[in-house]
């Protein structure tokens, strides 16, 4: 019976990332009815869950730190196609989409993800434990890279409005990209080990986790063959195509919704933000099922940092090509509420454990920013 289900599975994960191309070919540049709309949408989850398998298998064949980053950088990649094909249709009007996604993401991965990974492993396993000095380094560049990018455009004084001059724009694209570079290589190569998932120590076990808080299978399985793991590295991709493809044609029906509800164009980013972070978001919420916290928290701030160190020197480029004004500055309510991130934040990172308040303090952050995004 096991084995019958691992094949039904199997043949689960490769049929849904088919399927969602076939979907994408069949519906793009069309407008569907509501019908149509449901069942892009079904299809578009199925296709989030199919790309969250594959990331993880991907991700146990090379190891950590290694797997947490191609999960990030694929999403982030195809989170920039997304926001320049949405931006190029719109003109003007989508001139703040940039922004909008990219605070959204990053509000989504530091206080959705990270809260969410928290409550997940307090809530099973009491304590969560995990690395401070990666995830320390890991949230200093989330702030520095969303203050360079985000903040200053509102207080810059060469361009009307919360913008940035050619020059200033191109400082914040090359810098971007500089510090996520050295994020990489920090992550990957110089300091690894602070990225690993923490162990136990057996005297230590009364007071933090039990000692076989992570599953033996977890602790035993052989990783997947080379060749297994090029398969679902390639569905993995089809199935990320799938997903941003398919949230591009499902946004004609968000941005309709968005309008009908009288919610601010900003949700629109808010929307596509949370559409895009789904396989982050269920593959962190698996690892610390598992109690591997530093993982979820790899992939959230790591996705974070994706998200603004390749997102806006995309952007950057685009302009050239794109109408209209980019607006890049936060407003008000944002910036409190950013600060208010990086303050909790450094509080929750620092000690190197946490507890379920911990969690229900960021994700109480987050539904702060999803409902003064909706009613500001």
């Amino acid at each position: 019976m096991a084995g019958v289900l691992r094949s039904v599975l199997a043949w689960w994960t490769v049929a849904v990332p088919v399927l969602s191309l076939v979907a994408l070919a069949l519906t793009w540049g069309r407008s569907l009815g509501p019908l149509p709309v449901v069942l892009v949408a079904v299809v578009l989850a199925a296709a989030v869950v199919a790309a969250v398998h594959h990331a993880e298998v991907v991700a146990h064949r090379v190891g950590e730190p290694f797997g947490s980053l191609v999960l990030a950088v694929a999403v982030t990649v195809i989170e920039v196609a997304l926001i320049v094909a949405v931006m190029a249709s719109g003109g003007e009007q989508e001139s703040s989409l940039a922004r909008d996604t990219v605070f959204a993401a990053v509000m989504i991965t530091t206080n959705g993800i990270v809260g969410i990974s928290l409550l997940i492993g307090a809530v099973r396993f009491g304590t969560t434990l995990f690395n401070a000095e990666g995830s320390g380094a890991a949230l200093a560049t989330v702030a520095t890279l969303a203050t360079l990018s985000l903040v200053l455009p509102t207080f810059t004084t060469s361009q009307p409005g919360p913008e940035f001059s050619p020059a200033q724009l191109a400082f914040a694209a090359l810098a971007s990209l500089a510090l996520y570079a050295m994020f990489v290589v920090t992550q990957t190569v110089r300091h690894r080990d602070f990225f690993l998932p923490v162990t136990v120590p057996a005297d230590k076990t009364d007071e933090a986790v039990p000692a076989d808080a992570v599953p033996a299978e977890d602790q035993h399985a052989e990783p997947p063959t080379r060749r297994t793991a090029w398969i679902s590295l390639g569905l993995l991709l089809v199935a990320l195509v799938g997903v941003v493809g398919l949230a591009k044609v499902e946004s004609p029906a968000i941005k309709s919704a968005v309008q009908a509800a009288g919610f601010p164009p900003s949700v629109v980013g808010v929307v596509i933000a949370l559409l895009v972070l789904g396989p982050e978001t269920l593959a962190a919420a698996r690892a610390a099922h598992r109690n591997r916290i530093q993982i979820s928290l790899n992939l959230a701030y790591g996705s974070a940092i994706a998200s603004i160190g390749l997102t806006i020197p995309a952007i950057a480029v685009a302009t050239i090509w794109l109408d209209g004004p980019l607006v890049l500055g936060l407003g008000p309510i944002q910036q409190v509420l950013f600060a208010l991130t990086i303050v909790v934040s450094v509080l929750t990172v620092v000690p190197g454990r946490a507890t379920r308040l911990q969690g229900g303090v960021h994700l109480a952050l987050l539904a702060a920013f999803i409902f003064l995004a909706i009613n500001p």
